[in-house]
C-alpha cells in the first residue's frame, strides 16, 4: 500500500473537497481518499504508487491548483498489532 500526500489550493469548502475527491476516484484505483481544504491537501491510500505527474493531470481539469505530491510506502495500522 501506498499514501500519497498532495498539496492542493483553491478548494474553499467541504463541496470542493467533494470535488476533489471525486475526480480522484474517477481518474484512478484508489483506496481511500480525503480531501481537506482548511490544510490545503489531499492523501490518497493506493496499491500502486501514484506519481505527481499523473496525480497533477486528474487535479488540473477540476479548477484546483496542484502544487507538489509525495508518495511514500504505507502499512495500515491494526488494533490488535500495538505492542506493550
Amino acid at each position: 500500500m501506498y499514501r500519497t500526500t498532495a498539496e492542493i489550493k483553491g478548494m474553499m469548502c467541504g463541496m470542493c473537497e467533494a470535488h476533489v475527491q471525486d475526480a480522484v476516484r474517477a481518474g484512478m484505483k484508489v483506496k481511500k481518499v480525503r480531501a481537506s481544504h482548511t490544510k490545503n491537501r489531499l492523501e490518497i491510500i493506493s496499491e500502486a504508487p501514484i506519481s505527481e505527474a499523473e496525480l497533477k493531470s486528474i487535479i488540473a481539469p477540476t479548477g484546483y491548483e496542484f502544487v507538489s505530491s509525495s508518495c511514500e510506502e504505507y502499512e495500515k495500522k491494526s488494533l490488535f498489532s500495538r505492542k506493550k
